[in-house]
């Protein structure tokens, strides 16, 4: 992912303003579960995603940067990540993602690295 991996890709066709929450989620490789929580805050933007029953209820923050394609028709919002790397993304923690730059730092590490 890019240093803008904070950002909605333009050719994504998220239009600001739009609701995601209660999107579903894909990844590259199958469903992943709903929008929790969205922003559009520049150069912090991001999706909370509840994982539902995948994971165990986990709750996942996934940056707006993973966003490849939203489907406003069909309420369906693709990321360009596996399910493994969604799963074993750092604990979303509800209380540290708001203005905490060492927990974004530290989620910016895992989804800037290469996965493969």
């Amino acid at each position: 992912m890019s240093e803008n991996m904070w950002s909605y890709n333009p050719q994504s066709h998220y239009t600001p303003g739009t609701s995601l929450v209660g999107f579903k989620v894909e990844a590259s490789d199958g469903h992943i579960g709903k929008v929790d929580e969205a922003t559009e805050e520049v150069g912090a933007s991001y999706i909370v995603v509840d994982t539902g029953p995948w994971i165990f209820g986990k709750e996942v923050l996934i940056p707006a940067g993973a966003v490849v394609r939203v489907d406003v028709k069909e309420e369906t919002i693709n990321v360009n990540l596996t399910k493994d790397q969604i799963k074993d993304s750092p604990e979303y923690d509800k209380d540290k993602h708001r203005g905490d730059a060492a927990y974004r730092n530290q989620l910016g590490q895992y989804y800037g690295r290469d996965h493969s």
